[in-house]
């Protein structure tokens, strides 16, 4: 049984499609078009309708166009460009044109564009090209990215070509060369003086691990096999490098692999790592400094009363809000070269204080109310549980000694005394930077947590069904090159990625077929989304 059905999409449109039931399941037979009005669902729903009444059904060959008799359109469409609905004149050569589909190739131009820019087109592949700027308007699996791109108006590769596409990017290093590509369009157009380096997780949705797919350490709390992404961007978030690790791989074993692969690359010397405190280890800093490379990373809180100790000494636990304290900090822990004998604070020097690293703290008013809010809370839920009022794992500030439980009274002085302040490791002397730009340096960090928020939900990097490695180091090679043309279209318009696809994919240019020919017809463009079109391809507005 041979039958039309209406789906919804990801992207809010309405897909119409022909199926059939094979034993006892739906298998789509061919997909007739996505409407995002109701005026263009009538016309791909009559359309379905002529497939259906084609002689040819049984064999359903869709690619041959059926001449069935006209037919008046069922809605009512803009005048100009169609006659009257319900009017039927005999076929000739002064007929009424026939809607055979429409796309929204304006956008698929538009993406196309801004990966012409960046250089990209000198892989010289169109496919790998497709499934990027797929990708980017509505990420989906590989054999559904066919749907997507004939949406956009583009003939779609058959589903074993993209497939040999995905070997064709591993084989040809396609990462290295976009990589290339990337640092020159950051180079010439941003700051690559310092860059920012972050970690995620991309789980997959597989029963067995092997050599890179592994459980580990999962942010979101999950047992699937998973691997570990490193992702270094520019301050602004342009992607410059993109790793992959085993799932159970230390995020601090990370870090190292993935800047002196890009320091390689690039032949760079003089260069600024940010990362934060999950990437704070003593042999990360050690090897970024042997390389030559200058680094700021958030510090631990542990290491605050060490690295205070002379301003708890000489001022207590007073602090004023926005205060900046210039220290230093142990390298190892094992050593601690600051004097609380003396009422200043060291100026960190590599010469005098070889075991040492600089350290930045700063307070907050703000901080300290969040930070209070939250103790007070652990504070209670520690008494509940000593208490016998709340079974459940000790939680925080609550000490066992003999069998009994009681308050960590200490602990929780401590951390109050600690309330509102932020701590920042770095090697960069305070004579070339400042106290306050190694904050604000830092700050940039959630540059590279967007670009993976991007990554996750915008380019649905997860979940992956891929199982070969080569075939995952592909998926994330049009992950990173998706993001590369998504943060520049962002950087030229202003707009965030899911807001441009929103306002140019209803922009759909139709094909008619009239006299014997197929004509496409662009549509009106509102000013609005004309000034989007203009500002992403306006070489003038790089990044």
């Amino acid at each position: 049984m041979v039958f039309i059905r209406r789906v919804l999409t990801a992207s809010g449109a309405t897909a119409v499609q022909i199926a059939e039931y094979v034993r006892g399941r739906q298998r789509i037979v061919e997909h007739v078009g996505s409407a995002h009005t109701e005026a263009e669902l009538g016309l791909l729903l009559e359309r379905a309708r002529e497939l259906l009444e084609n002689p040819a059904q049984g064999v359903l060959e869709l690619g041959i166009e059926p001449t069935p008799p006209v037919k008046g359109l069922i809605v009512p469409v803009e005048a100009g460009l169609f006659e009257t609905a319900g009017a039927v004149t005999p076929a000739g050569r002064d007929s009424p044109g026939r809607v055979v589909g429409t796309d929204s190739r304006i956008l698929f131009d538009a993406l196309a564009s801004v990966f012409t820019a960046l250089g990209f087109d000198g892989l010289g592949d169109e496919v790998f090209r497709d499934l990027v700027i797929a990708r980017v308007v509505e990420p989906t699996s590989l054999l559904d990215a066919g749907r997507v791109l004939r949406d956009l108006g583009q003939p779609a590769a058959s589903y074993a070509t993209m497939k040999r596409t995905l070997g064709r990017a591993a084989a040809g290093k396609y990462r290295d060369r976009i990589a290339t590509w990337c640092f020159q369009h950051a180079s010439t157009s941003g700051d690559i003086s310092l860059v920012l380096y972050d970690v995620t997780t991309l789980y997959f949705e597989a029963e067995k691990e092997d050599e890179l797919r592994k459980v580990g350490y999962s942010k979101e709390r999950r047992v699937d096999p998973q691997i570990v992404v490193g992702l270094l961007v520019d301050r602004g978030g342009f992607p410059l490098e993109i790793g992959c690790f085993e799932g159970n791989k230390a995020e601090t074993a990370t870090i190292v692999p993935i800047v002196k692969q890009f320091q390689a690359r690039h032949n760079l010397a003089d260069m600024v790592v940010v990362a934060d405190a999950g990437m704070l280890s003593a042999s990360n800093l050690r090897e970024l400094d042997e390389a030559d490379l200058r680094f700021i990373v958030g510090s631990r809180m542990t290491k605050a009363p060490a690295d205070l100790a002379s301003h708890f000494r000489w001022h207590g636990d007073a602090f004023t809000d926005g205060q900046l304290i210039d220290t230093i900090t142990p390298r190892t822990g094992h050593k601690n070269e600051n004097n609380t004998d003396l009422r200043a604070e060291p100026v960190w020097d590599p010469g005098t204080h070889p075991g040492s690293w600089r350290a930045v703290w700063a307070y907050s008013r703000k901080r300290a109310a969040r930070d209070a809010i939250t103790l007070t809370a652990q504070e209670n839920r520690a008494r509940e549980v000593i208490e016998g009022q709340k079974t459940a794992r000790t939680p925080r500030f609550v000490k066992t000694s003999g069998g009994a439980q009681s308050l960590d009274e200490v602990s929780l002085r401590r951390a109050r005394q600690l309330a509102g302040l932020k701590g920042y490791v770095t090697n960069i002397p305070a004579a070339t930077m400042g106290a306050s730009e190694v904050i604000g340096s830092y700050h940039d960090l959630w540059h590279v947590e967007q670009s993976f928020r991007m990554s996750k939900t915008d380019l649905r990097a997860r979940p992956m069904f891929h199982r070969t490695r080569d075939a995952i180091e592909a998926h994330l090679t049009i992950v990173f090159t998706a993001l590369a043309v998504s943060r520049t279209i962002q950087a030229k318009t202003g707009l965030a990625i899911g807001n441009v696809i929103k306002q140019l994919r209803p922009l759909r240019s139709a094909t008619i077929a009239i006299n014997g020919t197929n004509q496409t017809f662009a549509p009106v463009i509102p000013a609005g989304q004309q000034a989007i079109l203009d500002a992403i391809q306006d070489p003038k507005v790089t990044h």
